[in-house]
């Protein structure tokens, strides 16, 4: 039996050559959609999960209590990692991490730019880097230890293999001694470096982080065996207050892998995160490929009306039912494996591609989880898309059709049309969608930022820089090309230093309000191109600049200061400052964010970030300037520069590839969506084609027959329209509340938005409609 259906499926899509070709393109462009974005939401699901002790692994993130939100970070105390060790028997490993930074390792005359940070004595035990030389448990026993990567060791040492002993100088200034090598870190790893040193010996050189009352490294604890992360969470969360009283912070667990795609908090709540993405894109998928399966329905169903004498024939010699139920979904499920094969190729071909817009590495991997996969969409896709035709066909009255006598339902016609309103309505939803995030986002590319971030090259404080600082800057604007240079201990993009130790006059003791906390050097405002509301910038001709402080305006604001200049301030019950200008607000956060209050002072020591200004229109020549006159006054170090407006984009890369991947599937949805409507009016054109012969005998001009059957399509996508905006509209604009600073959803988007579809509709149904219009009146009355 199952032969013999195979054998009436070829001769199926041998006999409808066209609606075959019609449903393989429409399948396969759904299931290359489909299957993309599952290798790309699999690929998502899957980061920071490779670790051994997955399961049992933390990273420790506070809750900061302030006077008018809940800041939740995942800087804490330095000392808190052995705290918790100590005193929580539950906690079997604990680990404190600092920053991943560029730093100059040597061996020799050979100088290399390699990503590193100091880690705790746990660190091999709490995280699975793979480990193939050293014990994770003594390779970083010694301060002078240096933990690096096979890739590292056969950089320095032209071998990954007998380095163990080995010394590596470590910025030109101190040397350390290979104890361990370790794979790398994978692609699914969210940290990336490739050598690790002793936390011990960072606190030896940095007594700050040994106060309780400062924040800035990362703690991440190993749970044992059978401990309940919720009760832990709930013991150490006071633990800092326990050790200052003035603290304002409260600990929590987050376990480490889900810190990727729910690493959003507002007001101290969960609230999302890039999880957001990946039900976007899952919802994506479902409607591609509903939208595809939509179309078989519809062209199986236009069919129908050529089928009918073979399906009455068949139930007179006594066919079932469930016979033709299955014959039919054999179709399906055939067309949809044939779709699938080619879909593979499809993506197979345009991986690399998908892979550069999205910034992944996915390859096509046919493991035991993949082809469950591939067939789970196969079987499902092909019943789904079967299913309906199959009812449909194997429902005939067989002495109706045979009498001649089959009509379609007002019910059939309806769900025909309804499945064709709902494909357009998703496609209009995916239009809009694309245009409001290309909007977005050219908004927050073009938005004053109160500075301007164009043609600022930064690059780091190290070596004969650190000590040399003010001649470095002095010979750097020097340098053709240079328009101004000078040096600030922030990155500008994002939250890197701030404080809540700050009084002034008039100031609510119980209010706990934190700044940002910007300590630069001369010349920093002018370089940047901030600009001065009130007062004045810092300059060496005063000489007592070193007591004073700006603020920009929300930071007055807040403080409710009528008359700054001239009022004195307090920081840290240390330092009284006056404040001796206002600059205007500028942002140093993404647009998710409002601006919040900050302040400068002058402290060229404290500085670790090089800005300079170079000339528009010669970038290429000003930076092999620069680059010259680098390795001529800092020796053996390699200049790793980059460029401010770039590393301010990197904010919005998340929301540039979803616009990036949702146009294309838009498309994909679009050209899918006018195959359907290709579908219907095939059926519409073969159901009327006697009417239309009798219109034409009557002299109805062909021009006529195409607006009598493109209006019933142009019905069917202003009803798409209408229930595609309003509910864009919705979705767009809960969108957009992510974003502190957002564009307005105007009218003409939206319109626009509606005029493509149309236009798109009329597009896909012409060439049917020409095609009816077009047919000799004497052979559709013949037909009969």
């Amino acid at each position: 039996m199952l032969k013999h259906n195979i054998l009436l499926t070829f001769r199926s899509f041998k006999r409808f050559k066209s609606s075959f070709f019609i449903n393989l393109i429409g399948l396969t462009a759904g299931l290359a959609c489909t299957l993309l974005i599952y290798l790309w939401v699999m690929d998502e699901l899957k980061v920071d999960q490779f670790h051994e002790n997955d399961a049992r692994l933390f990273r420790v993130m506070e809750h900061q209590q302030y006077a008018d939100h809940i800041m939740t970070t995942t800087s804490t105390p330095g000392l808190l990692a052995e705290t918790l060790k100590e005193d929580f028997p539950e906690i079997e490993y604990a680990a404190t991490t600092t920053w991943i930074d560029p730093h100059t390792l040597s061996i020799g005359e050979h100088s290399i730019k390699a990503d590193g940070y100091h880690v705790g004595a746990d660190y091999f035990n709490i995280f699975s880097y793979g480990l193939v030389q050293g014990d994770p448990s003594q390779v970083l026993a010694d301060k002078k230890n240096i933990v690096i990567s096979k890739s590292l060791a056969r950089q320095l040492f032209n071998t990954d293999e007998n380095v163990i002993g080995k010394v590596v100088e470590y910025e030109h200034d101190k040397e350390f001694v290979v104890s361990g090598v370790f794979e790398g870190t994978p692609e699914s790893s969210t940290a990336k470096f490739d050598f690790v040193l002793s936390f011990e010996e960072y606190k030896d050189e940095n007594e700050w982080v040994t106060n309780w009352g400062s924040n800035g490294p990362s703690t991440f604890v190993t749970l044992v065996e059978g401990a309940n992360a919720t009760e832990v969470s709930s013991k150490i969360a006071e633990v800092v207050k326990g050790k200052n009283e003035q603290s304002n912070v409260t600990l929590f667990l987050k376990k480490y892998s889900e810190r990727y795609l729910y690493g959003t908090y507002e007001n101290g709540k969960q609230s999302g995160g890039r999880i957001e993405y990946v039900q976007l894109f899952s919802l994506i998928a479902i409607f591609i490929l509903v939208i595809a399966c939509i179309n078989f329905m519809n062209l199986s169903t236009a069919r129908a009306s050529r089928r009918m004498k073979e399906v009455g024939i068949k139930k007179a010699v006594g066919a079932g039912k469930g016979g033709l139920v299955i014959q039919y979904l054999t179709e399906s499920i055939f067309i949809t494996f044939f779709s699938m094969v080619l879909a593979i190729g499809v993506i197979w071909m345009f991986l690399p591609q998908f892979n550069e817009i999205t910034e992944k590495h996915i390859s096509l991997v046919f493991d035991f989880k993949f082809l469950l996969s591939i067939f789970g969409v196969l079987i499902f896709t092909g019943l789904l898309a079967g299913s309906y035709p199959a009812l449909y066909l194997s429902g005939f009255n067989t002495i109706r059709i045979l009498k001649g006598e089959m009509r379609g339902s007002l019910g059939e016609l309806w769900a025909r049309r309804g499945l064709v309103v709902f494909q357009f309505a998703m496609s209009v939803l995916l239009i809009v969608s694309v245009m409001v995030i290309y909007q977005q986002i050219q908004y927050v590319q073009s938005k004053n930022l109160g500075y301007d971030n164009d043609n600022i090259v930064m690059f780091g404080v190290e070596g004969k820089v650190e000590s040399n600082l003010e001649t470095f800057l002095n010979e750097l604007k020097n340098v053709s090309g240079v328009v101004n240079a000078s040096s600030i201990g922030h990155s500008l993009i994002g939250r890197n230093n701030n404080t809540s130790g700050l009084k002034w006059e008039g100031k609510n003791e119980e209010d706990n309000i934190l700044f940002e906390n910007m300590r630069v050097n001369y010349d920093l405002i002018e370089t940047m191109g901030m600009e001065i509301k009130e007062g004045r910038s810092f300059s060496k001709e005063f000489s007592a600049d070193s007591s004073k402080i700006l603020f920009n305006e929300t930071a007055i604001e807040i403080m409710g200061l009528d008359n700054p200049i001239g009022q004195m301030v307090n920081l840290w019950d240390e330092y009284d400052l006056e404040i001796i200008g206002v600059v205007k607000d500028f942002h140093f956060q993404s647009f998710h964010e409002t601006v919040k209050p900050a302040f400068f002072i002058i402290s060229p020591q404290n500085t670790w970030n090089i800005m300079t200004r170079i000339e528009a229109g010669r970038e290429q020549e000003t930076l092999a300037a620069i680059d010259d006159f680098y390795t001529a006054f800092n020796p053996g170090f390699v200049l790793d520069y980059s460029f401010l407006n770039a590393e301010f984009q990197k904010q919005y890369a998340a929301e540039q590839r979803v616009g990036t991947l949702s146009l294309y599937f838009a498309g994909f949805a679009i050209l899918i969506s006018c195959l359907g409507l290709f579908g219907l009016a095939a059926f519409t054109a073969e159901r009327r084609i006697k009417e239309i012969g009798i219109r034409k005998a009557l002299g109805s001009s062909s021009t006529n027959i195409v607006i009598l059957l493109s209006a019933d399509f142009t019905k069917l996508v202003l009803l798409a329209i209408a229930v595609a905006l309003p509910l864009s509209y919705m979705l767009m604009s809960m969108w957009l509340e992510r974003f502190a600073f957002r564009i307005e959803l105007s009218y003409w988007l939206f319109a626009f938005a509606g005029l493509v579809s149309i236009l798109i509709a009329w597009f896909a149904v012409g060439s049917q409609a020409v095609k009816a219009a077009n047919v000799n009146p004497a052979k559709c009355l013949r037909s009969e």
